[in-house]
């Protein structure tokens, strides 16, 4: 603000001096020993070799064209304090031109905000009164919709913030794009204050609040609440609801089993409608190194349908954490987990249909586990545990080491470079058939299933199939069953941690969200 004070001509600068010279209270340059002679002659428009145009010695003697283009490069946030500077830079900052350029830079407004001039809102009104005030709910975040969860986005679209729900394709399709709902909406289309509209239902928009918990949490709320409501009554609801959301009708239920978790969740999600908190979620972030980018995924997970999978990794790790779940394994929990360190060789297309070859490898490596983990456990009681853990942990060094790790030890024929041949097991259950024949590697990894109610919660052993960048497989060795899972290709901004630290925070929050 010193400099800025000095540039102006206000304070205690130059400038100060300047004006108090022309009020008479220094008009002689020699009774001032603190300007130059040179100083002086330049005040006065007149140098050594004739007579010159005045330079402009401060910012309010810049061309107002000039401070309007120096302004729009600022941020926001900084135009405010600008504003109590003086009167002209006040002025000045009423120009539409400076909150136009900060819209589009700061919150990527495409709009032809032209269009404002119609309804007598300005951009700065824009940027103040919507952007601004509602810059804290920009990304990615979970609705608390108990063990079903969900992935919301709320983004700036055009004049409007909204808040888009992701939901899955209709099971099993996992390749198809995910189907975007939205939730909310927030415009501006008064000078007053922003208008914050709910979206659920067919009855079209209606009124809604928001309340900002904090940076990390925020609650909507719907205030008309008969806008959700069909004159058909609940039935005509869960028809449309079933044919929607699920892509099923009634008459596709054969199961009892089934019509049970559908009719649950639909009571649930009901209850839901009128008030709702979300907890924000980061995009996982990908290091180098990694095996696969880290990202969103989608996944069969059997009678629950397709539910939304964050794989992240964590050193020799890989985590698959639930965004959507089911009331056995409800959303937030770490559905897989991968050893990186563990690859298996899968046997040739024969061996691998028979499910009791592949169980044996699987629990091969899971006893080599328990034996290495009791052999630390003993050399930690001998005081060599951290140098006995580090010598027999094997970390794969490439994708090709891992794919032949196994196969070195075993003393076998290495694979080539490439691509293994991949088949299902026989006796192994798949809602989709239409998985790859082929795969980069496989690993060693446990999934996490439950009882009803997230009851008696254990891992179990599997096998992680990697595919390829954008698909991977898991196969649950006690379900015998098969989970597909394809990559959402969603892209989401506002959605990165600011530290690895602060993510992993993040998951273990997401833990004790549904626990």
């Amino acid at each position: 603000m010193a400099v800025c004070a000095r540039l102006c001509g206000v304070g205690q600068s130059g400038g100060c001096r300047r004006r108090q010279q022309r009020r008479g209270t220094a008009s002689d340059p020699d009774t001032d020993p603190e300007m130059e002679e040179d100083e002086v002659r330049i005040e006065a428009g007149v140098t050594s070799v004739g007579q010159v145009p005045r330079r402009p010695r401060s910012l309010l003697q810049l061309p107002p064209e000039i401070l309007v283009e120096i302004f729009s490069s600022l941020p926001g946030t900084d135009l405010p304090k600008l504003a109590r500077v003086c009167k002209k830079f006040r002025q000045i900052l009423t120009t539409d031109t400076i909150w136009k350029r900060r819209c589009t830079q700061e919150y990527g407004v495409c709009e032809n905000l032209r269009k404002l001039e119609v309804t007598g809102v300005s951009c700065q009104d824009v940027y103040v009164k919507l952007l601004h005030q509602y810059r804290h709910i920009l990304g990615l975040w979970q609705p608390d919709i108990g063990p079903y969860g969900g992935l919301l986005n709320v983004v700036v679209d055009g004049l409007f913030i909204i808040g888009w729900m992701y939901l899955p394709p209709h099971d099993p399709h996992v390749d198809e794009p995910m189907r975007l709902k939205p939730i909310f909406r927030i415009h501006l289309m008064e000078r007053k204050s922003a208008t914050v509209e709910c979206m659920y239902g067919h009855k079209g928009p209606h009124t809604g609040e928001i309340q900002i918990v904090s940076k990390d949490e925020f609650a909507t709320k719907c205030t008309q609440t008969d806008y959700h409501r069909m004159s058909g009554g609940r039935q005509e609801e869960f028809r449309t609801w079933l044919r929607e959301d699920l892509g099923r009708t009634l008459e596709d239920i054969f199961h009892e089993h089934m019509q049970e978790l559908i009719l649950m969740k639909f009571i649930y999600i009901c209850q839901c409608d009128n008030s709702l908190t979300y907890r924000r979620i980061y995009h996982p972030p990908t290091q180098p190194g990694d095996l696969l980018h880290a990202g969103f995924f989608k996944g069969t997970y059997g009678s629950h349908g397709l539910e939304i999978v964050m794989l992240s990794f964590h050193g020799t790790v890989a985590k698959g954490t639930k965004i959507t779940g089911d009331p056995n394994v409800p959303a937030g929990q770490q559905t897989l987990e991968i050893d990186l360190t563990r690859p298996i060789n899968l046997p040739n297309v024969e061996q691998l249909r028979n499910f009791e070859e592949l169980s044996r490898l699987i629990l091969d490596a899971q006893a080599q586990i328990q034996r290495e983990q009791q052999q630390v456990e003993q050399a930690e009681e001998g005081g060599r545990g951290a140098e006995y853990l580090q010598a027999s942990v094997h970390v794969p060094q490439s994708e090709e080491e891992a794919a032949n790790g196994m196969a070195e030890e075993e003393g076998e024929d290495l694979q080539p470079p490439g691509m293994q041949s991949f088949v299902l097991p026989v006796d192994v259950m798949a809602r989709n058939e239409e998985y790859p024949r082929s795969c980069k590697m496989c690993c060693y990894g446990t999934g996490l299933i439950a009882g009803h109610g997230f009851s008696s919660p254990e891992r179990t052993p599997g096998l992680f199939i990697l595919f390829d960048d954008d698909h991977f497989g898991f196969i649950w060795l006690e379900l015998k069953s098969f989970s597909l899972y394809s990559r959402m290709r969603d892209r989401f901004q506002n959605s990165e941690a600011s530290s690895l630290e602060a993510f992993d925070k993040m998951l273990q929050n997401m833990q004790s969200w549904t626990s």
